[in-house]
């Protein structure tokens, strides 16, 4: 090969090499572009599985609250669920010394305090309370201790539990045929759940 084949050669070897250079960068950025997109894909992947997981949450939560709203605002409405309602358990009272007709009851409450008991029904998030309260009333007999409790229990003024109760005889003198005979003192706790504030629900 002499000097005037090599000059006729050098121009497309001067291109050649300029269009293998340029192959070569641009196959490195396709490559880095390449890259790039799979982690793009792999992040938007893991954000859709957030979002399906959320959602598969959102719908499992709003079932539960839809199967069981109608219990929850039915012990909410009986004072179980949420704040003491110590004037229905007053009036609870009041309505079973009548239907069991007894002869008044005296009473007094403590103030609430954790409830004893709390760890073995394992409440969750939920917390238990508990307020002491004595009753000191007459009977005429013992039988109607239990008619007084159960005629309680069934005016849906909360829930207690009967931690003791003490029964004395009283002397009638047998004068009078409707009158006292046995005098009780009771100590119930009134028993209430409480849940934990939802977030966004605009209390501070």
């Amino acid at each position: 090969m002499n000097v005037s084949d090599l000059r006729a050669i050098r121009n497309p070897l001067i291109v050649l090499a300029v269009v293998l250079a340029l192959g070569t960068e641009a196959i490195y950025y396709l490559n880095q572009s390449l890259a790039t997109a799979r982690q793009e894909l792999s992040r938007q992947n893991t954000q859709m599985r957030e979002a399906r997981t959320r959602l598969q949450k959102s719908g499992d939560e709003k079932q539960v609250i839809v199967r069981y709203l109608g219990d929850y605002q039915r012990l909410q409405k009986i004072g179980f669920v949420g704040d003491e309602q110590r004037l229905n358990w007053v009036e609870g009272l009041r309505l079973s010394n009548q239907q069991a007709q007894l002869f008044g009851i005296n009473y007094q409450i403590s103030a609430q305090q954790p409830y004893a008991y709390a760890a073995e029904l394992d409440p969750g998030q939920l917390t238990v309370h508990q307020s002491e309260m004595k009753l000191n009333f007459n009977l005429l007999h013992e039988g109607d201790l239990m008619r007084f409790l159960d005629t309680l229990a069934r005016q849906g003024a909360g829930f207690f539990s009967v931690k003791e109760c003490r029964l004395d005889r009283l002397s009638s003198g047998g004068s009078v045929r409707f009158q006292p005979n046995v005098r009780a003192e009771c100590s119930l706790d009134w028993i209430t759940l409480h849940a934990p504030p939802l977030a966004g629900d605009g209390k501070s």
